[in-house]
């Protein structure tokens, strides 16, 4: 069975190495954690497939990596400045600050009815550029990733000579100074994004916006989400952020309840028409704030008509955070074993594993088994790119469990028969089957 609860995969988290709160020794910070040596290893995996999945396996997409520090003015024009805010309320007996929205008439932590009224709290973190801390120097740490692809957009055309349709692909962090971040790494102040942005002519966007839905919803099966476990909300209309004509909403059972995973939003013509100098030329279907601070067009131009279009956008977004926290919670299995003995073992799909194999020399005092071992170690990880590790404890079932639990798919044993023979048994992690295979069968066997 899954995870009976968060407490349990927080539990895992910190006891394995996955991710610890950040600055622990000082008391913690709320909303920001650190990724262990097995959540790097998780988290670069999920970016990585996301990324493959976007950029090598389609020919339609371009990447990029844009800075995180944030000109003024790219929010002003986007709406952030404007719209990016959260209702803030303040109990003023125990002084805890809240959500207007997530509670009802008193305080969550006291009880108490002396609450503030209702105030706008804008949640982008806001720095200075330069020696000189004034207003005229104002930059923020993104909110998001999506804003930079809109203002690159141009260039992006210009260097690659792009037609429509086609995407720009991002992951990186962003920022957004929450009022209450909650639920573990479900909401939290600092974040990874993985975001397409994709371009396409006005009146195709409907037909793109179920495509992406459809591809998406391949995507996380293939990363073990199963798609029953994934409800399609259809966002209503009076729900819609100002910019989307639709949303998809893909909810996921958290083990705190159901709730987004990733949104599939198509956003019309609302961002490059935003950014674009000229908008009155440019036929804007969407409602956009004057812009006279933009250098740059941002359409493309019809080769036959001549007429400068400005591309709809469908955007797939998802937080790796999130992503991490689905991945993880499908993965956790409690298994009763004969006896009523008990094991936790992740069963993570291979390509996101943190480690591969790890090879188990019989014996931690024979220097014959551990030196082949560290050889085996070593070829492997060489050969594969992928983190392969040496488990030299001198108890196999304790490393097997180990292994189980961290969701390493395959432990290989080294023994005598190993230095006769040139065989390792090679344990699988699901099953947990055993079979002696030649060492020089290992590479292809563990090629995933």
């Amino acid at each position: 069975m899954a995870a009976k609860s968060m407490d349990e995969l927080v539990s895992l988290c910190k006891r394995r190495g996955f991710i610890f709160q950040s600055s622990e020794i000082y008391g913690g910070l709320q909303g920001l954690y650190d990724f262990g040596p097995l959540g790097v290893e998780l988290k670069n995996n999920i970016k990585q497939s996301w990324w493959s999945s976007m950029v090598y396996e389609r020919d339609d997409i371009e990447g990029l990596d844009a800075s995180i520090l944030t000109h003024a003015k790219v929010l002003k024009h986007s709406g952030h400045e404007s719209t990016f805010t959260d209702p803030l309320v303040d109990c003023k007996k125990c002084k805890s600050r809240h959500r207007a929205d997530h509670i009802k008439d008193k305080c969550p932590v006291c009880g108490s009815n002396d609450l503030t009224n209702p105030r706008p709290f804008n949640l982008m973190f806001k720095t200075s550029v330069g020696p000189v801390d004034n207003d005229s120097n104002i930059a923020y740490l993104r909110p998001e990733t999506a804003q930079h692809i809109f203002i690159n957009f141009k260039n992006i055309v210009d260097s690659t000579s792009r037609s429509l349709p086609f995407g720009v692909a991002q992951t990186g962090k962003a920022f957004r100074n929450e009022i209450t971040p909650r639920n573990f790494i479900f909401r939290v102040r600092e974040f990874e994004q993985m975001e397409l942005e994709f371009f396409c002519e006005p009146g195709s966007d409907k037909t793109w916006h179920k495509y992406w839905l459809e591809e998406r919803l391949a995507w996380w099966e293939r990363q073990g989400v199963k798609r029953e476990n994934i409800q399609i909300l259809d966002v209503p209309c009076e729900e819609l952020a100002h910019y989307s004509k639709g949303t998809y909403d893909l909810m996921y059972k958290f083990p705190h309840g159901l709730e987004e995973l990733e949104g599939i939003a198509n956003r019309t013509d609302f961002d490059l028409g935003s950014h674009s100098k000229n908008q009155s030329e440019l036929n804007i279907a969407a409602k956009t704030d004057i812009n006279e601070n933009s250098n740059a067009r941002l359409a493309v131009q019809n080769i036959e008509s001549k007429d400068w279009v400005v591309p709809y956008v469908i955007e797939p977004s998802a937080g790796v955070e999130r992503a991490f926290l689905a991945i993880l919670n499908e993965a956790y299995e409690r298994e009763v074993l004969e006896g009523d003995k008990e094991r936790i073992v992740l069963k993570l799909r291979p390509h996101l594993a943190p480690i591969k194999a790890a090879v188990i020399p019989l014996k931690k005092n024979d220097s014959k088994l551990v030196d082949l071992a560290i050889e085996i170690k070593s070829n492997l990880q060489r050969s594969l790119k992928k983190k392969v590790v040496l488990e030299n404890t001198g108890n196999i079932g304790k490393s097997y469990r180990k292994h189980d639990e961290i969701g390493t798919p395959y432990c290989i044993t080294v023994d005598y028969e190993s230095i006769d023979n040139k065989t390792v048994t090679i344990r699988n992690r699901d099953t947990m089957n055993q079979e002696v295979i030649k060492i020089e069968e290992l590479i292809e066997k563990l090629k995933f």
